[in-house]
């Protein structure tokens, strides 16, 4: 082989997806189909899409989960004593049993149709606004890393880490308001962003698993802010409870909609930072990188690639976002550090990320859907006595389906996608960046 063609593959870059994505055998050994229809081509496009399956998926947890409502209410199990006798009344228990459950969940997050107001009856949506903003943060620096091929754990620990740097700037420091609220967020994002960087330099410089370390840096965090809450420095005078004082006014985010709402700027700046990360994955130089070493590292590198900075970049901005997510809690819901300040949202995240299919956009969609599940949850819990574990059945069904796309399309008889209109595409691609 000559030197030239030895070079090669670094001249060329946009080779390396397309050949991670590209099957062995070559286009022309692709048994040819015969051509189909518009129309028909359009349908099988619309059933085989990856959309599709998600939205299926959610459908098939909503039943299910229903089933294990109607189980745990009382008066189905009494009407299921006699069910052969009376049918009709296990049926109307099953079915208010069911539809309360679901209603009590849409009134506590989306739209309450039984409050007295209209404050209170659009407050739920903006409960799940509020709820959504951690986790979409968090879900976006996971996405990042699936991106690249890597599975980040530490959401949790990022967050905690991230909430202690811009909750001790916020509470600690006398600055103007912009500067304040600027500066604790920029806070955030650096804790944030150091706790990731540490797994991104082990895995780069010594091939640690970034599983078992984000896993083990999650629990330093814990003990972290256990020991952190014991100092002086953040303890509230006054209070033998473990929290910081209060932080200042200056560093909060501002309120979108006057005092008797939670919602926060927060909420605005997760869609600039989804927007920003969309741009950043799929339309910058780094962004291909780290679309190319997530595809197939040793490919990326024979390109040219450096997968040692890729990696350890992508951890850091996977912290930097985990970071805001402790903003958005510390400076926005919470106003204040508590060790349960993270509560579980760098586990839910993950979750989220999944949903997503570790798109910007796709993330956004799904923490906007597990914060409407965490904000009803709780109404209907209280009005209903439905157990809260029943959410987390739907979320748990939710990623298990995802995660299976074969199984919903079994389910539900939907086509395979076109591999051979994928592998078009594949070759088109390639033959662009030729």
């Amino acid at each position: 082989m000559s030197e030239e063609e030895t070079r090669r593959p670094a001249e060329h870059p946009g080779d390396v997806v397309a050949q991670a994505e590209e099957s062995p055998a070559s286009a022309e050994q692709v048994p040819q189909e015969e051509p189909r229809t518009r129309t028909a081509q359009f349908v099988r496009d619309l059933l085989s899409g990856g959309w599709l399956v998600t939205v299926l998926a959610i459908v098939v947890a909503l039943l299910l989960s229903g089933i294990l409502i109607a189980a745990a209410d009382t008066r189905v199990q009494e009407t299921a004593g006699y069910l052969f006798a009376r049918p009709m009344d296990f049926v109307g228990a099953v079915w208010d049993a069911v539809s309360q459950a679901y209603a009590a969940l849409f009134r506590g997050s989306v739209f309450d149709y039984q409050a007295e107001t209209f404050t209170r009856a659009i407050r739920p949506l903006t409960e799940t606004l509020v709820f959504s903003v951690p986790l979409i943060f968090t879900g976006l620096g996971i996405a990042i890393a699936f991106r690249a091929g890597m599975f980040n754990i530490g959401g949790q620990g990022q967050i905690i880490v991230g909430a202690i740097l811009g909750g001790w700037i916020g509470f600690s420091l006398e600055l103007p308001v912009v500067l304040h609220v600027i500066l604790a967020v920029l806070g955030a994002v650096l804790g944030g962003a150091i706790w990731a960087g540490i797994a991104g330099v082990l895995k780069a410089r010594t091939g640690a698993n970034e599983v078992i370390v984000t896993i083990m840096l999650n629990n330093i965090a814990v003990y972290l802010i256990g020991w952190v809450l014991t100092q002086p420095a953040f303890q509230q005078s006054g209070s033998a409870l473990p929290r910081s004082p209060n932080v200042r006014d200056t560093a909060l985010y501002p309120l979108l909609l006057g005092e008797g709402f939670r919602l926060h700027f927060g909420f605005i700046l997760v869609i600039l930072v989804t927007a920003a990360v969309w741009w950043l994955v799929e339309r910058s130089t780094f962004g291909f990188e780290l679309r190319a070493v997530g595809a197939n590292a040793e490919a990326a590198r024979t390109a040219g690639v450096s997968v040692a900075k890729v990696t350890i970049l992508a951890l850091v901005i996977a912290g930097g976002l985990s970071g805001l997510g402790g903003s958005a809690q510390v400076l926005g819901t919470e106003q204040i550090l508590t060790a349960g300040v993270a509560a579980s949202y760098g586990f839910d995240a993950i979750t989220v990320a999944l949903l997503g299919r570790a798109t910007p956009w796709g993330t956004f969609a799904a923490g906007l859907l597990f914060g409407a599940l965490k904000a009803g949850g709780f109404l209907m819990q209280s009005t209903t006595q439905t157990p809260i574990d029943i959410i987390l059945v739907v979320q748990s069904v939710i990623v298990l389906l995802i995660a299976a796309p074969p199984l919903v399309r079994a389910i539900f008889r939907l086509p395979a996608p076109d591999r051979s209109r994928g592998k078009s595409t594949v070759l088109a691609a390639k033959e662009a960046s030729a």
